[in-house]
């Protein structure tokens, strides 16, 4: 679980955090980097071909880790022809490369919670959280945290990328020996069928999204907010058209997981849930790397610095006392107590927007993010492993963790349009408020999370 934790992790930042520095170095223009977070968009649609993952797999290879090393090969060589882009010259090509990294990445994540909510048991979901989310943070600070200091000090950008190409072709190893699956569900369905449905989603989703967009043009929707708001509805509306589709022309490895997922009790409410939960905390670092480099003034190794060391720190401690925790106590809680640290953690950030620059400040606020980051985000995927089906576990986990990314991608735009027209105190302020309707929500909805298998904590054990 560490190790491919980490596997899962590695990507993120590349097309992210990492790159928004790289650009931002390279004196790109504010709305640009913040349009850049739109390469994140495979992690909020993954679960369209998730459910292909699941039906078929690469022949003469263990359930799942087929999936995991074409990935984790299709990584290693898109990071080696980042390595050849200028951004001021490449822009355009810069973002194929990131949002072909965001594709493979969710594709590894798609396999890798599978196997998870596979391989675990449901007392052994706490820990193996935990032990994942560790190796997920680590390999996020090292694709993050030391890649700038690596870029900026060392190696330069090109050679940066290509070290992680490195990183990627070696943690191959790590899942070609990883653990095989004792017993993977038989795959049973046409594969015509199966094909001739994604097709159809595919093309639904992408004429609605169109004919919405030339919409837009025609009635002039220009303005920063209004058409920010316009592009979120179309695509909203072509996802809608995707899953009319795909239940139309027959798409049975897909609608089965939606259809066993919307028969549990509050199902429209869990899945708000998931979208909420963590909208503050993506707000509060859709732009942090831009905010810590621009906004306050330090360099990006300065940033690196204090998140190698401070930021792993934090993160080792929160992700271990996040496990620990949910061993003795109930799920619901553990996501109130750690989604209200979320919120106020927040604030750090503030402070730094309207105080003196303060090294000491920079290394609280990486600090307290990480550690209250830490402890919600091993909660939070004990959740989602508390409401997959096995018999669908990449393709539900992928629908699942795909909400959860939706606050992710599509803060990044928003972000950048609302730092630009109200600056950076007012805009962290926000993203504590953002934080708020998640934890009305998550209180609303005890009842049926109490109910989750492996929601309460395991009976001591009678030593009578």
């Amino acid at each position: 679980m560490l190790l491919l934790g980490f596997a899962s992790g590695l990507p993120l930042a590349l097309s992210t955090g990492t790159l928004q520095a790289w650009l931002t170095v390279e004196g790109l223009d504010i709305k640009t980097i913040g349009f850049f977070a739109l390469a994140g968009l495979p992690y909020t649609f993954k679960f369209v071909w998730a459910p292909l993952l699941d039906r078929f797999e690469p022949p003469r290879i263990a359930r799942r880790k087929g999936w995991l090393l074409l990935t984790q090969a299709a990584l290693a060589g898109l990071c080696f022809v980042m390595a050849l882009l200028d951004p001021r010259q490449h822009t355009g090509w810069v973002g194929v490369c990131a949002v072909l990294i965001a594709f493979f990445s969710a594709s590894q994540d798609i396999v890798f919670d599978a196997y998870r909510s596979d391989v675990l048991r449901p007392a052994e979901r706490g820990a193996g959280a935990a032990v994942s989310v560790l190796g997920y943070r680590l390999a996020m600070l090292v694709s993050g945290a030391l890649a700038l200091v690596l870029a900026e000090k060392v190696l330069g950008w090109a050679n940066t990328y290509r070290l992680m190409g490195l990183l990627f072709a070696g943690l191959m190893l790590v899942s070609w020996t990883a653990p095989a699956l004792e017993q993977g569900r038989a795959l049973l369905s046409d594969a015509r069928a199966e094909l001739r449905g994604f097709a159809a989603m595919l093309l639904a989703g992408a004429l609605v999204y169109a004919a919405l967009d030339q919409a837009g043009s025609a009635l002039s929707i220009d303005g920063r907010f209004t058409r920010l708001a316009w592009q979120t509805l179309a695509m909203m509306a072509a996802l809608a058209g995707a899953i009319l589709a795909a239940r139309r022309a027959g798409f049975p490895s897909f609608v089965g997981p939606w259809d066993a997922f919307f028969s549990r009790e509050r199902a429209l409410g869990l899945l708000a849930l998931i979208v909420l939960y963590k909208l503050g905390d993506a707000f509060a670092s859709a732009l942090s790397t831009t905010f810590l480099i621009r906004g306050v003034g330090f360099s990006a190794t300065e940033v690196g610095v204090v998140n190698k060391g401070v930021g792993l720190a934090a993160t080792i401690i929160g992700a271990l006392f996040g496990g620990a925790w949910l061993a003795r106590r109930s799920l619901f809680r553990a996501l109130l107590v750690f989604g209200l640290l979320q919120a106020v953690s927040n604030l750090c950030y503030w402070g730094l927007s309207v105080l003196p620059k303060s090294y000491e400040l920079m290394a609280g606020a990486i600090m307290v993010e990480n550690l209250c980051g830490g402890m919600g985000t091993s909660a939070f995927v004990a959740f989602l492993m508390a409401l997959t089906d096995k018999r669908f576990s990449a393709a539900q986990f992928a629908l699942l963790s795909a909400l959860a990314a939706v606050g992710r991608v599509y803060v990044g735009p928003a972000s950048g349009v609302m730092v630009e027209a109200f600056g950076w105190p007012v805009f962290f302020l926000w993203s504590v408020v953002a934080a708020l309707p998640g934890l009305a929500l998550l209180v609303l909805l005890r009842a049926p999370i109490d109910r989750l298998p492996g929601a309460q904590p395991a009976p001591p054990e009678d030593k009578g």
